[in-house]
């Protein structure tokens, strides 16, 4: 595949960072129309998106200086290089930084939780489609060997310094399986905002399809660096992926448990 989408001189512009930074402008422009639909200031959804973006970033930089802090003290030129390192654990502790912040600053903002939740779940699956799509091209995340007629191969030494994927064997594109699905989640929950019987449903239609996502497509990724569970039945994605879909239970059991309070009610 393509780890470097193109040269500018001397610099290289990696596929990974590039598609991914389109996705999020992407997830951008569509939260300003959900925002609409969901009865909410643009604006300030725009601002929410900034600041949780931002804070995920710097989160997960400062946790992979913290980690490789001994070789970065040797060979200080490495951190020029950080920004081409993908790893499970970043991505769940960025990810992690960003819904606190989004929560933090929300309340801030004084933006009501479902409603915002409501919103912001269209275009988080639309960004994580395109962050799977620049893992697809640079190799990060990248799966089991497969004799498939749709495998992928990469030969690039780039793609195996940056995401250690093996050179000259057939893959699993798994990347774009999962891109495939938070596309189609992203259909669906776009299409659904305005039918949405209360607030707080599109959130948790998010979290139960993004854990359903993850689960399955784990299967076809490599389990190197990814945590092992009973005997490796499970890896560490598969168990965050589990917890989002009992958390999506229990909040459209919820919202559920109130529709029927106010039926019962009325």
């Amino acid at each position: 595949m393509h780890p470097v989408l193109f040269h500018i001189g001397s610099i290289l512009i990696p596929s990974y960072g590039a598609v991914t930074a389109l996705g999020v402008l992407l997830a951008l422009f569509l939260s300003e129309r959900t925002a609409r639909v969901a009865g909410l200031d643009s604006h300030a959804i725009w601002n929410l998106w900034i600041a949780s973006i931002f804070a995920a970033l710097v989160a997960s930089r400062f946790l992979l200086i913290a980690l490789n802090w001994t070789a970065l003290r040797l060979h200080p030129a490495w951190l020029l290089g950080l920004a081409m390192i993908h790893h499970p654990l970043l991505g769940a502790f960025g990810a992690g930084t960003g819904v606190a912040t989004t929560v933090f600053y929300g309340r801030k903002l004084r933006l009501p939780l479902g409603p915002t939740a409501d919103a912001l779940a269209a275009p988080v699956a639309l960004g994580l489609a395109f962050e799977q799509l620049g893992a697809l091209l640079s190799g990060s995340g990248f799966g089991t060997p497969t004799t498939v007629r749709w495998a992928v191969t990469y030969t690039n030494p780039l793609a195996m310094r940056w995401s250690g994927v093996p050179l000259g064997i057939a893959l699993h594109p798994v990347q774009g399986y999962a891109a495939l699905a938070f596309v189609a989640l992203a259909m669906f929950l776009w299409t659904w905002l305005p039918f949405r019987h209360q607030q707080g449903d599109l959130i948790g239609f998010f979290m139960l399809g993004a854990g359903v996502a993850i689960f399955f497509t784990e299967f076809w990724r490599d389990p190197e660096g990814r945590g092992e569970l009973l005997s490796g039945a499970l890896d560490g994605p598969q168990i965050a992926a589990v917890a989002l879909v009992v958390a999506a239970g229990l909040v459209l059991r919820k919202r559920n448990g109130l529709v029927e309070e106010e039926a019962a009610n009325g």
